[in-house]
């Protein structure tokens, strides 16, 4: 049965309220990171009530989910760069570019998720759903690498005997946002960072 036009507001005033707590909640975790960031300042920024947050989406976990869920979805996130990176690889014209298209593909998605990640790191270590949640995060980026790797394989080929869950290991280690945010923090700069896993794909992979 089709939808009236007042399901249909109602509809579009729920995802609308919704974005709006979800934009507050990105702009304070940022900001005051998790622990500092509670649901009644969340509510005052989105401009709405507390109860509201609690039907809208639930509990401040559930909030950070929904945070890194429109992260995910962003053209820059995870999900939709991985096809791309692949399709970079599959397309580059030799080795070198692939894994250096690789290696800028890592960089920007720290770079870009890299505040909003240190969030998620310190509610991980204080609330067991963050940590499912940081842990099923890093499970779909091993295997995001695990495809770029077989693409890699398929068209240059990878070390022999580096199987590719052994190839998406050690991407994943090197593009780790902690070792980015370690680096970076102890004063490199993203150019120079970049420059390293230019440096450092190759020695793993090949």
């Amino acid at each position: 049965m089709p939808r009236s036009r007042s399901q249909e507001r109602r509809d579009a005033q729920s995802a609308a309220t919704r974005a709006d707590i979800v934009t507050a909640a990105d702009a304070l975790m940022r900001e005051h990171g998790y622990v500092g960031t509670s649901i009644a300042a969340i509510a005052e920024n989105a401009g709405v009530a507390v109860q509201t947050i609690y039907n809208a989406i639930g509990s401040k976990a559930d909030v950070l989910a929904a945070v890194l869920s429109i992260a995910a979805a962003h053209p820059g996130g995870s999900g939709r760069q991985a096809s791309v990176l692949i399709t970079q690889i599959t397309g580059a014209a030799d080795r070198t570019a692939a894994l250096s298209t690789m290696a800028e593909w890592i960089a920007a998605g720290n770079i870009r998720a890299a505040p909003i990640q240190r969030v998620v790191s310190e509610a991980a270590g204080i609330d067991p759903e963050i940590r499912e949640l940081d842990l099923a995060g890093a499970a779909r980026s091993l295997h995001a690498y695990g495809d770029a790797a077989g693409a890699l394989r398929g068209r240059f080929g990878l070390r022999t005997g580096l199987s590719d869950h052994e190839a998406a290991a050690a991407i994943f280690a090197l593009g780790h946002p902690q070792v980015f945010q370690t680096l970076t923090g102890l004063g490199w700069s993203t150019d120079t960072y970049t420059a390293w896993l230019r440096a450092s794909l190759p020695a793993v992979l090949i």
